[in-house]
This record gives structure tokens, C-alpha cells and sequence, in this order.
């Protein structure tokens, strides 16, 4: 990690720019990796995955009895972790549900707002390096609360067409039965436009690299909805003079693991913390079995002092981040000042792990700055809200003059026309 002392203001929004490749030639192939699928189908879905995941197996979703030999695969402690983390997600999730109400806004006239679910979902699950199973739970779990009539699930499958175990049984226990070993921008491909083996879908939701995230962004041009622009993962850290260094480093490498693209931020207002932190890291660093990995995030990553912990959160609040840790003391009390966040997680011992995989909160969550306009996933992420309006004679009465004026000042005078008759009706 790169470390640098108080930099001027004027330099922080070079700080807060996320590692990206070329977005040119990231455009170029996900145009073409839609323009074949659209025009070859299956077999586009299919050469796609021997060239990325050197799976050639046909396109087929995974039967029951495949299903159930991967749950003898996974340890019962294993599955008791899952199905905990699953009830923590399900209470979390099931506590956004809205109670319809009915408002009086004029006598006369009553509006209400009712919750519809999105009827076809595809979720992407990414595999590769690391089978995200936490993922299906996090997605499953509240489009099945939300009442979604199908669910695709697309997630990569190995060489032998295999899918890795746990994310069979966190899609069981989601309660979801379709899925189909694709990965890569050829599954969200093939999720918004449809091939024989595959449903078009209305909305796509899961997190993956800068190929995915540019192919969910090409889906939602042609008219499929997706969650949010979630790329790569990230991390940032403010950390005073209380944290403890070593859960400091351990929250850094956390997400340094997820992938060399990854990005993380440690922030403090004290020189000495920011040391102890980066010693931690390097010993930390030498035991983690993915330090190659995470070691390509670290070169992309820095640790910042700068001169106050409100400067941190300003400098958070501009980055963004996808996963914010106040590693401080009293962290509660900064929470009315930070403004742009995915998740945050409050003091010393809210590990970033916890809301990857079991506290309840959703890990999915907008990246590479979306924090700023966009929500993680919830509930509502699964409906659609639609408004109702029901108007009584007097209703109509004791607003229609007022439509009649604006309507004719917008020269419509078919919307004026509609009211007319009623009133004169009456």
C-alpha cells in the first residue's frame, strides 16, 4: 500500500479513482460477447465458457439429485453456519416489509401505494477464485420474501461442468431450483435476452469483475433492469488511535482477497496508527493463502494520514466506498456524518466479514463510487411499488376545478376534458 501524508484537497479526488482497465476494450468485447449470443444462443453460451472457464458441457439446469449429493459434500457444521446466517438474512430482510396506507389527501380522495413483486429474476453468483455462496443467500433469500414467480440462478461451473457444493445447497436453502453452470458476461447475456435453454429475465442482480458489471450495464441499455453497477469489491478504514492494528489489517486483506482488482483505504489522523496497521498487514500478509491476489489489490491501494477524523469521513463521504469501518472510538457518534456508503460497520469488533456473510445485512452493494445515488440490495430491490387513487363524487368535486386550470394552462385540453365531463355530470 501506498502511504501518503496529508495531501491537499485538491489531490483528493485523484486518491478516491478506482484501478480500471480500459473501458474501451471492455465495451468492445461485451458487445460482442451480445451480438453472438443473440445470434447463436446456446452455442454463443457455450464457446464462451470453454474459451473463459474452460467448461464445454451443454447448457442444463441442475436436477435435485445433483443437488442433494452436494449437501452430503458440505459438513453439518458447514450447513448449521449457513442456515444461521440464513435466518439472519431472512429476520433482517423480512423487517422491510410495508404495511399498505391508505392517505385522505383531499376529502374525497384516497391514495395508496402496494408492493408488486418483479415477476422473472436472474441472479449471478460468481465462482471462479471464490464460489461466493453467501451470495445466494443474499440474493435468494428476499426475492423469495418479495414473492418472485422464477428465479434463474447463473454462476460458473468447472471444467467438468461441476458446481461448487455449497452454492447448491445456499440455493436449496433459498429455495431456488433453476441453475445453470454459466459464468462471465455470456451468463447476463443470455439472462437479458433469452436463449432456448435459458429464460429472458426482467431484472439481474449479483456482484462480479468489471466484464460483469459492464455487461449488466449493457443489459439495462437494451432494456433488462439490473441492481446497481456492483464491480469490484472494496474497503475503507478509519482508524484512530484506539483501533486495534491487527483487526485493522485483517479487515484490509479481507477484501485485498477477493480479487486483484479489489481496492482498499485505510484513513487516519495519526501517523503512528497508520505504521502499526501497515506492520500488521505485511506480517498477516505472509500467512494468507491468497497473497497473491491480495498482494496485486494492495498495489492499487493506500494508507492516508490526514489532519483530523472529520477530514477522513469528508474524504470517505468523496470516495464513496462500497464497505466503510469506523475502527474508533464513539463510532456511533460519527454516523450522522457520513453521507456516501454502502454498509458501515461501527467500532472495533463489526468485522466487514460479519456483513459478508451473517449479521443480516446485504453484502450486495453498489461499488466504484454508486454509493453516492445508489442503495444496497433489500427487500424493495425484488417490487415494484404501484400507487392506487380512488375519487368520490365529492372528490372529484373538491379538485377538479384545479385540474381543469392546469390543464388548460398546458394547452391539454383532453386532460381538461376528462374532468369537465365529470363535474358537469354531477
Amino acid at each position: 500500500m501506498k502511504k501518503i501524508i496529508d495531501p491537499p484537497k485538491i489531490d483528493w479526488p485523484g486518491l478516491v479513482l478506482r484501478p480500471q482497465n480500459a473501458p474501451n476494450e471492455i465495451a468492445a468485447i461485451i458487445d460482442e460477447i451480445f451480438a453472438a449470443v443473440q445470434h447463436d444462443g446456446d452455442k454463443a453460451v457455450i464457446r464462451y465458457n470453454q474459451l473463459y472457464d474452460q467448461n464445454d458441457a451443454a447448457i442444463h439446469k441442475i436436477d435435485s439429485a445433483t443437488i442433494a449429493q452436494a449437501v452430503d459434500q458440505l459438513s453439518d457444521n458447514l450447513k448449521a453456519a449457513i442456515r444461521m446466517a440464513a435466518t439472519n438474512i431472512e429476520r433482517f430482510h423480512a423487517a422491510q416489509r410495508e404495511v399498505v396506507q391508505k392517505v385522505a389527501t383531499t376529502k374525497g380522495v384516497i391514495c395508496w401505494r402496494e408492493s408488486r413483486a418483479i415477476e422473472h429474476i436472474g441472479l449471478y453468483i460468481p465462482g471462479g477464485t471464490a464460489p461466493l455462496f453467501s451470495t445466494v443467500l443474499m440474493l435468494g433469500i428476499p426475492a423469495k420474501l418479495a414473492g418472485c414467480k422464477e428465479i434463474v440462478l447463473c454462476t460458473p461451473a468447472d471444467k467438468n461442468g461441476c458446481i461448487h457444493p455449497a452454492i447448491l445447497y445456499a440455493a436449496s436453502l433459498s429455495g431456488i431450483s433453476n441453475i445453470l453452470g454459466i459464468g462471465g458476461a455470456q451468463a447476463i447475456a443470455a439472462m437479458a435476452m433469452g436463449t432456448k435453454s435459458i429464460n429472458k429475465v426482467d431484472k439481474i442482480f449479483g456482484p462480479g469483475n468489471q466484464y460483469v458489471t459492464a455487461a449488466k450495464q449493457k443489459a439495462q441499455s437494451i432494456g433488462v433492469a439490473i441492481d446497481m453497477p456492483a464491480g469490484p469489491s472494496e474497503l475503507l478504514i478509519i482508524a484512530d488511535k484506539t483501533c486495534n492494528p491487527q483487526f485493522v489489517a485483517a479487515d484490509l486483506l479481507s477484501q485485498a482477497e477477493h480479487g486483484s482488482d479489489s481496492q482498499v483505504i485505510l484513513l487516519s489522523d495519526n501517523e503512528t496508527t497508520i505504521n502499526n496497521c501497515l506492520y500488521e498487514l505485511e506480517i498477516q500478509l505472509t500467512t494468507l493463502p491468497r497473497k497473491d491476489i491480495a498482494q496485486a489489490a494492495l498495489s492499487n491501494s493506500s494508507a492516508i494520514v490526514l489532519n483530523s477524523v472529520a477530514s477522513c469521513i469528508a474524504f470517505s463521504n468523496l470516495y464513496a466506498p462500497e464497505h466503510l469501518i469506523l475502527a474508533m472510538e464513539h463510532a456511533a457518534e460519527q454516523t450522522p456524518n457520513i453521507t456516501n456508503a454502502g454498509s458501515v460497520f461501527l467500532g472495533n469488533f463489526s468485522c466487514e466479514s460479519a456483513g459478508d456473510y451473517a449479521s443480516g445485512t446485504n453484502h450486495t452493494l453498489p461499488t466504484n463510487g454508486f454509493a453516492r445515488s445508489y442503495s444496497g440490495v433489500s427487500l424493495d430491490s425484488f417490487l415494484k411499488k404501484i400507487t392506487f387513487q380512488e375519487l368520490s363524487e365529492e372528490g372529484i368535486r373538491n379538485i377538479g376545478l384545479g385540474i381543469e386550470l392546469m390543464a388548460e394552462a398546458e394547452q391539454l385540453l383532453g386532460h381538461k376534458n376528462a374532468v369537465s365531463l365529470r363535474l358537469n355530470s354531477l
